[in-house]
């Protein structure tokens, strides 16, 4: 099962569905998309902007307030839901003389998004400030700029006439749980 590139034109370079994929319709509800899923998993713009500043340094409630413009009912509702999502997790932290508190750290799983948040930042300058944004990313050792790019597993640049979806098995036989081969 897999697909082929279709192009209307030059320009417009699309992933035309074949055998076992096409029709679309076949693959099942949208739940299991995982752009969709994606979404879901850090479901807002809010949400969105308190994980970039995890990945800037924010740890505390009042940085992520102060840095991002959130109130702080919004601010506490999606820090909530990034914790419940395993993408933040809480760390106690005690200032000399004053009860605990608990800070927000990033998780392997939230680690896991910068890719995700670089390849959105690639678009953003390209297509929203042609002029470049004010916050570029830039490799510390040589001071280039740092872009998402895909690849194979096997290191090879992949470019979307080169994308072939494949539908994968998944086995719930055992336990319940999904396991994809």
């Amino acid at each position: 099962m897999s697909a082929m590139i279709w192009c209307m034109s030059a320009e417009t370079p699309v992933i035309q569905m074949a055998g076992g994929l096409a029709p679309r319709s076949a693959w099942g509800a949208p739940a299991a998309c995982p752009i969709i899923r994606t979404f879901d998993a850090v479901s807002t713009r809010t949400a969105y902007a308190l994980m970039r500043e995890a990945f800037y340094g924010a740890a505390r409630f009042e940085e992520f307030v102060e840095r991002t413009g959130i109130s702080e009912p919004v601010a506490a509702a999606r820090l909530r839901e990034l914790t419940q999502e395993g993408l933040l997790e809480k760390i106690p932290y005690r200032e000399p003389g004053q009860r605990t508190r608990y800070g927000y750290q990033l998780t392997e799983k939230g680690t896991a998004l910068l890719p995700v948040l670089v390849a959105m930042v690639d678009w953003s300058d390209r297509w929203l400030f042609p002029d470049g944004a004010r916050v570029q990313l830039k490799h510390a050792d040589c001071g280039s700029r740092v872009h998402a790019e895909l690849r194979c597993e096997d290191g090879h640049a992949v470019e979307l006439m080169e994308l072939e979806p494949v539908v994968r098995a998944v086995d719930t036989s055992d336990s319940g749980e999904a396991k994809r081969s």
